[in-house]
């Protein structure tokens, strides 16, 4: 037993609206506070949470490495659920350890190597006259990035979908030549592919935009084969960006070791909290690759991305959700779930302040339940002419 360290008493997944978050309370110690990255899945990462608050409930908090393998390893099946709730839970007692020793989570973890972090904002918009418009309201903000900014557009779900070849190529790399004439030099396009791309589509649309210095291109294929992924990295001169759905280090570890990435996409609510990211950001360091930390959930999950934001030399920018409410892609001012916890960093000349509260310097409200009832996204892809489905 770690005599400094207080007690588990409960662990408790919340459901609110459409994000997961992990209450862990002490014996007479802080409440830490988490998130869980499986939005698709709530109920799944719930129940995981669930389990292991079998084995969680009586030890020591501080004990995070040691709690961190157990969860891992005490079964031989691992997955998105799986980990999401070990990643809100890791955030969780990260937040606990932070709050009882009376410093910020990145302290605990080596210092900070900056006091700001670069963020930027989601574009999400049906035409390309819509980005337009939200890329000049951010810009008056004092934005200097743009993510999820995607030229094949985020059209319905209801909308089937065909273009010949050239002319989705072709509308494409239109699309980011009228994004760049609008942001001139002021702001970097961080594109955003969503997996829409087949390995030759990647080598001919990225190739087409390379001379619109786009910062990089974000999972312009599928992500689950690194082999394919270096095959297009090797083939194209834009930067690649991806990792977001990865739920473990390893995978991060088979794309590093190919080459197959410049930008790590590591999610903290999803591969191991902050715990896991960073592992990762050590590895991708190794390699000379900048860290992305992925959050389109609640200023929580972005509290605990800027705790890595804070403390790794390698850190590049940070995802500032503005958009994705009800997992409905519209743009928006504010940070999505703003209005469920008791502060969030405001954007300022393009970056936000690193939080210098004790954890992770964020908290869930205590009405968070009511202010938003859960909320389950309907599962559905775009249909293609052809009766297959779409990725988007």
């Amino acid at each position: 037993m770690n005599k400094y360290s207080p007690v588990i008493t409960s662990v408790i997944p919340l459901h609110v609206g459409q994000f997961l978050f992990v209450r862990i309370e002490t014996d007479g110690g802080p409440v830490g506070w988490g998130e869980a990255g499986v939005w698709g899945h709530i109920e799944a990462g719930a129940t995981a949470v669930q389990r292991f608050a079998e084995y969680l409930t009586g030890k020591c908090a501080f004990d995070i490495e040691h709690h961190w393998n157990v969860m891992h390893r005490f079964s031989y099946f691992q997955g998105m659920a799986i980990n999401a709730a070990i990643s809100g839970i890791d955030i969780a007692l990260w937040d606990i350890k932070g709050k009882a020793l009376g410093v910020p989570v990145w302290e605990l973890l080596g210092g900070a190597c900056r006091k700001k972090a670069r963020v930027y904002g989601h574009i999400y918009e049906k035409n390309i006259e819509g980005i337009l418009k939200e890329c000049k309201r951010k810009m008056d903000l004092g934005y200097t990035a743009f993510g999820h900014i995607n030229p094949f557009l985020d059209e319905g779900h209801d909308q089937v979908y065909f273009k010949t070849h050239v002319k989705k190529m072709q509308d494409a790399a239109d699309n980011v030549r009228r994004m760049r004439e609008v942001v001139g030099d002021q702001v970097d396009l961080l594109i955003e592919l969503h997996r829409r791309l087949t390995p030759a589509e990647a080598f001919t649309f990225t190739n087409m935009i390379k001379d619109y210095n786009p910062m990089f291109v974000e999972d312009p294929i599928r992500p689950e084969n690194a082999d394919s992924m270096a095959r297009v990295a090797d083939r194209i001169v834009v930067p690649i960006a991806t990792g977001e759905r990865f739920s473990n280090i390893y995978e991060f570890q088979a794309l590093l070791s190919r080459n197959a990435v410049e930008y790590v996409r590591v999610d903290v609510a999803l591969c191991g909290g902050i715990t896991g990211a960073k592992k990762v950001a050590a590895m991708a360091e190794a390699h000379n690759v900048q860290v992305v930390p992925h959050n389109p959930l609640s200023p929580i999950g972005l509290a605990a991305c800027l705790q890595i934001a804070a403390s790794v030399p390698n850190f590049a920018i940070q995802e500032y959700a503005t958009g994705f409410e009800n997992g409905v892609f519209t743009s928006s001012l504010d940070h999505l779930g703003s209005n469920v916890v008791d502060v969030v960093p405001k954007v300022e000349n393009g970056f936000v302040d690193i939080p210098t509260g004790p954890g992770i310097g964020i908290n869930l409200l205590d009405n968070a339940s009511e202010i938003r009832p859960p909320f389950n996204q309907p599962m559905h892809m775009r249909p293609h002419y052809d009766g297959f489905v779409v990725d988007q």
